[in-house]
């Protein structure tokens, strides 16, 4: 039996700013209508197991139901801690019904051959299923320097390499003895849990303990955050594959990427006359070989070569393409200092629809929301802020204190501070309405949830 296992962690930095911290690259369709997660479940050969973090349970919900993908469990990681405890966790689920071999899949990488794709998985399986750890590497096509490397003897492992400078790249391109690390191992449920207690027992400990000390919450199993929060990070390579002797390798020859950076992402994509890739509303004027990305408005260009420009609603990032491995520190560096563009968009995914901050300034902001057909926010108050509802599209039913009323579209309401509150939608479309919030404080931690359909941190008073 398989059971496959996709890992939906990291932030994907490096596709900045269309990957934020709120909503990662997994979570983002960049080539294609469907989004990395929702291709990655489709390759799956029966029900996932997905390990996440708590933070993009909703999201990541959602868009397997609009996969039509079924999941088995998700499993909710209070924080990262690698993909070692992140694989460990799912193994303890599967090893106590039959003990599959798990295949291991980051969410986040691009397959263009799914034929291939599962060809090799089987043959992966078919030496997991004999006791085997098995790793999934790409053939080269060029010295790249972003990626992982396997060296290899025959069908055996014989080293891991990090990400390497440029001569030792050239090096292993031409000794045509390394592969690049996909990511992606088949292992026997028993056989890893049996590895990890060997090599990493901390890890296994602290794995087993938050499993059987976490709940049950519908699809999810949110592991205990307390007994989580010990375990050590490592990844798969380090923990495991790097101590074994016998580690297999599989080749991958499936039109592999892990769109790890921009150009990563121009590499796979159907380019115009001039080499350009060009999503949006996109002028280019003597300009070549350049991934240019407009999401809110006209992005015009002029005698730019071999560039990446992607334009958000509240940020634009311009960069030489042969620099796109550097925006991951850059994006740090905008963390550190506090920049709230590295975190979310400035559209907001909520698992009752979503908001728009359209327009902020002293004491005010505005926003835009809307309601998905039979949701409801909280039932919620805020301290420092008042707020005035208009309807620009559908109906709304409004608690305001102690009365519940019908707004419909083009009637508008206030709610005081101080006052509790729920927003929801009785219709059978979605319901649209412009927020305009104004208050001494702003921010979105002035909240006092009292009823919540989703899960979310609830305080009565």
């Amino acid at each position: 039996m398989i059971q496959p296992v996709i890992l939906c962690g990291g932030s994907g930095t490096r596709l900045w700013p269309l990957s934020r911290e709120h909503h990662p690259k997994p979570l983002h369709a960049v080539n294609g209508e469907r989004t990395l997660l929702q291709e990655t479940a489709l390759r799956c050969a029966g029900d996932p197991i997905v390990v996440c973090n708590e933070t993009h349970r909703f999201l990541v919900q959602e868009q397997l139901r609009r996969a039509g993908a079924r999941p088995r469990s998700i499993i909710l990681e209070s924080k990262g801690r690698g993909t070692a405890p992140a694989l460990t966790l799912a193994a303890i689920q599967a090893v106590t019904a039959d003990d599959p071999v798990l295949v291991a899949m980051p969410s986040d990488h691009f397959i263009a051959q799914r034929d291939a794709f599962k060809r090799a998985v089987e043959r992966g399986v078919a030496l997991a299923g004999k006791g085997r750890i098995v790793a999934f590497g790409v053939p080269p096509t060029a010295p790249e320097t972003g990626y992982g490397y396997i060296k290899s003897d025959g069908d055996y492992i014989e080293s891991f390499v990090e990400k390497p400078d440029a001569a030792k790249a050239a090096e292993y391109f031409a000794s045509g003895r390394y592969l690049w690390n996909a990511g992606i191992f088949a292992v026997r449920a028993s056989v890893w849990i049996d590895a990890i207690g060997s090599f990493r027992p901390e890890i296994l400990k602290a794995c087993e303990r938050a499993f059987r000390q976490g709940k049950r919450d519908g699809p999810f199993l949110r592991v205990d955050p307390a007994a989580f929060g010990e375990c050590p990070s490592d990844s798969i390579d380090y923990a495991v594959m790097e101590r074994i002797a016998d580690a297999m390798v599989v080749r991958l020859e499936a039109g592999w990427s892990d769109v790890g950076a921009w150009d990563a992402l121009w590499d796979i994509e159907t380019k115009d006359a001039q080499g350009n890739v060009i999503h949006g509303d996109v002028h280019a004027a003597d300009t070549r070989n350049a991934l240019l990305i407009a999401q809110h408005r006209l992005l015009a260009c002029v005698g730019l070569d071999d560039v990446v420009v992607v334009e958000t609603p509240d940020a634009v990032m311009v960069a030489r393409k042969d620099k796109a491995q550097a925006i991951g520190a850059m994006v740090a560096t905008l963390k550190a200092a506090g920049r709230s563009e590295c975190l979310a968009h400035r559209k907001v995914l909520r698992p009752w629809g979503s908001y728009d901050g359209i327009e902020n300034g002293e004491r005010f902001q505005v926003k835009r929301i809307v309601v998905d057909p039979g949701a409801a926010l909280s039932l919620q108050m805020h301290y420092h802020r008042a707020e005035h509802w208009i309807v620009v599209r559908g109906t709304a039913r409004v608690t305001r204190g102690d009365e519940t009323f019908l707004l419909t579209e083009n009637e508008s309401t206030y709610i005081p501070p101080g006052t509790r509150h729920r927003l929801e939608n009785p219709g059978k479309l979605p319901l649209e309405i412009i927020e305009v919030q104004s208050g001494g404080y702003l921010g979105e931690d002035d909240i006092v949830r009292y009823e919540d359909n989703y899960g979310r941190e609830e305080i009565r008073k």
